[in-house]
This record gives structure tokens, sequence and C-alpha cells, in this order.
């Protein structure tokens, strides 16, 4: 964990995924109420792939607001989730 993407020669797949801002306190049902809206969180995604690149950080992206299905094998100890 010491170590930057940069320094193993990592590489990013940024995919757009609203129902990481699922509300699951009022039950079974998850809200979405804090996503953003797409309009709003489309360029957002777009600049945050467009700054990756400025740091020559490989990246590969999915389409946003499709339904995709991704494959991949995590290698790492521990998942982060970044809140404002």
């Amino acid at each position: 964990m010491n170590l930057s993407l940069s320094d193993v020669g990592g590489e990013i797949l940024a995919v757009s995924q609203f129902t990481l801002a699922a509300d699951l306190s009022r039950g079974n049902r998850p809200g979405f109420d804090t996503a953003a809206a797409p309009q709003e969180a489309e360029p957002l995604y777009e600049y945050f792939v467009q700054k990756l690149r400025e740091y020559n950080i490989p990246v590969q992206t999915g389409i946003f607001q499709a339904d995709m299905k991704v494959a991949l094998i995590n290698d790492g100890p521990c998942t982060f989730i970044l809140q404002k």
C-alpha cells in the first residue's frame, strides 16, 4: 500500500456506478437520492478520466449509463469508500 499506481505499472478501469450512492437506511429497498443526476454526473465522470490521462495513467472506460457486465481481479488488500 506504499506504492503508487505508477510505481506498480497499474491501470484504471473507470466505470460510472450510481449504485455506490445507495441509501440502505430505510430497509431492503435502496434509495438513490444522493446520486447526481446524469446531466451533472457525466461531465464529472469525463473530467475524472481526463485528469487521469493528463497524468499518463492508462485508463479504460465503460459507457456512461450503460448496463455493463464487468469482470476484474482486484489485486489489493482493501477497498476504499471516498466521501466528500
